[in-house]
């Protein structure tokens, strides 16, 4: 033993020792529980998503109407239910009209298109990568485990929208009792300061999730006056898919884009390249014009983090992290502005919405 150190300085030595060596597991337990979790993590943003507009739509109709809240969110619910299933109804019959056509066509569509790329030796290229119908029979026992693999995929989304809609639906009946929860667990000199926070992340996410329906409204009207003008057929599903499928950020305009050039080959292809040039056109609103201006307005996001979260959050948590990826962004944004920035650095100045 040192002569200079005595049995209580290797005491305390020693508890700060095992003190730090437990906070380091506790922080990689947690880390590694929040990781495993992933996916958990994901859907509950997605029913917050849900939950609050329609809470704060509620809200809002109880404040200009002076009705009861439970009465508002009833009738929001209402209201919402009603457009969807009114706008499934008007499509239904027009989509299934055209799926008919579709069928019958489509043989003359794909012949036209194969003899227009034989024409070039770059479409002959092509063509000689794509499998012929002997080589898709041999290898149907391969297509049907990847057609396995879609069903599966499939089941596994519609499940993971049910337990969306289930938790958003005790989200929406009662978000007051999860909010002081939250509050509950934190001391008491700093519950305001958590409800404030709160109240913060709320209005975020519910500016956010305005914006990105504006940005689609945008496309889905761009794109059917686009597509009604050049007299491509199911232009309102289209559009309307087109708007639908913009909530993906980068991704969604490409899945877009192939039922339009589909359909659009049925007429030639002088007609796709209208259509491709018309969904760039768009794109490069939305993403120039419509998106920027509705974040400046919504939330104060720099585009590169958006871009930069997207990446990272949809590399952990596949489609569903690349879609929410910017509402995360936005609350841990919000979370280190007013407990970092704010609380800890005591620097007032930055401001935490627009």
């Amino acid at each position: 033993m040192d002569k200079y150190s005595s049995p209580s300085d290797n005491g305390l030595f020693g508890q700060r020792v095992s003190i730090a060596v437990g906070i380091t597991i506790l922080f990689a337990a947690i880390v590694s529980l929040f990781i495993i979790s992933f996916d958990v993590f994901l859907l509950l943003i997605a029913a917050l998503l849900v939950a609050l507009p329609l809470r704060a739509a509620a809200r809002k109709l109880h404040e200009t109407t002076g009705l009861k809240e439970g009465l508002s969110l009833i009738l929001v619910i209402l209201g919402v239910l009603a457009l969807l299933s009114g706008m499934v109804w008007l499509l239904a019959a027009r989509i299934s009209e055209q799926i008919v056509q579709f069928k019958q066509q489509a043989p003359q569509a794909l012949e036209a298109v194969r003899n227009q790329l034989e024409s070039s030796s770059l479409g002959q290229q092509l063509l000689s990568n794509i499998p012929s119908v002997e080589e898709i029979q041999q290898n149907s026992a391969k297509l049907m485990a990847q057609a396995s693999g879609i069903l599966s995929g499939t089941f596994g989304a519609l499940s993971n929208i049910y337990v969306v809609l289930f938790m958003a639906a005790f989200i929406v009946v009662d978000p007051k009792l999860y909010r002081d929860g939250i509050i509950l667990l934190v001391p008491k000199a700093g519950k305001k300061r958590t409800a404030e926070i709160l109240d913060t992340l709320n209005h975020t996410l519910v500016s956010w999730l305005l914006g990105q329906l504006f940005s689609m409204a945008v496309v889905g009207i761009l794109t059917a006056i686009g597509l009604w003008a050049l007299g491509v057929r199911l232009a309102g599903v289209l559009a309307l898919f087109a708007g639908l499928i913009s909530f993906i950020p980068n991704l969604g305009p490409i899945i877009a884009l192939f039922p339009a050039l589909l359909l659009a080959s049925l007429d030639g292809m002088d007609q796709v390249l209208y259509v491709l040039i018309l969904y760039l056109s768009v794109q490069t609103i939305e993403s120039s014009v419509a998106t920027p201006l509705v974040q400046k307005k919504m939330i104060n996001m720099p585009p590169a983090l958006v871009f930069g979260s997207q990446l990272v959050i949809g590399a952990f948590g596949g489609l569903l992290g690349l879609t929410l990826a910017t509402p995360i962004m936005a609350i841990i944004m919000v979370i280190v502005k007013m407990v970092y920035v704010q609380d800890i650095l005591d620097d007032d100045s930055v401001q935490v919405a627009p």
